[in-house]
């Protein structure tokens, strides 16, 4: 199939085919007399692949890491085992992080209820944000 049909087929633009090619996560395509590039199943596999790893955090740095250790003859389920490991921690972190600003952030807002604006110091900015 040609690039067109490919990104079609999984709802992609032609240039990010064109771009993970550059970045060596999707093998160069046979070329037709033409010029044109075709692509076999293999490569909707990979681009689903590429996709799949993405939705679930990782960088394609990492999917590239992926795919090279596959390449080898290695299987890499372990280091991808030990990524989402590491990205579930770094998650749970940001929910972390997320739930704190979300205090603040309630706490602020009833602090903002309870104060008059008309009140204000001329030397303060926003006594909501003044500690």
């Amino acid at each position: 199939m040609r690039i067109g049909e490919l990104a079609a087929n999984l709802d992609l633009p032609t240039e990010t085919v064109r771009f993970y090619e550059r970045r060596g996560l999707l093998p160069a395509p046979q070329r037709a007399p033409n010029g044109y590039r075709r692509y076999d199943h293999t490569a909707t596999r990979r681009l689903r692949f590429i996709r799949d790893a993405q939705a679930a955090g990782l960088t394609l740095a990492e999917i590239r890491r992926i795919i090279d250790l596959r390449e080898s003859g290695t299987v890499p389920c372990r280091h991808v085992d030990e990524l989402l490991t590491t990205k579930l921690a770094e998650v749970k972190e940001r929910q972390r992080h997320l739930a704190a600003l979300e205090a603040e952030l309630n706490h602020l807002l009833q602090r903002s209820r309870t104060l008059d604006g008309a009140a204000c110091d001329d030397g303060e900015v926003c006594r909501i944000l003044a500690g």
